[in-house]
């Protein structure tokens, strides 16, 4: 079973991020509604849709789902 997507995103965490999927991850974990167990992108990208003000661009979300897909799966 693959992990989370918000799994695989934590380990983008950094005090200090120096790029745009560090500041997501950042972000993402301070969201507590943040659908945490989902490994579904349709779910993860309504969500961010709605309540994802902290991304810049929805281009954010895809990079972060790029990297998952190739490396999580």
């Amino acid at each position: 079973m693959a992990k989370s997507f918000y799994h695989f995103l934590m380990k983008y965490r950094h005090p200090e991020p120096s790029d745009t999927v560090s500041h997501f991850a950042n972000h993402a974990y301070h969201d507590h509604s943040f659908p945490k167990g989902s490994t579904d992108y349709h779910e993860i990208s309504a969500y961010l849709e709605l309540n994802g003000h902290y991304l810049k661009s929805m281009s954010i979300f895809d990079e972060a789902w790029d990297i998952y897909h190739l490396t999580e799966r």
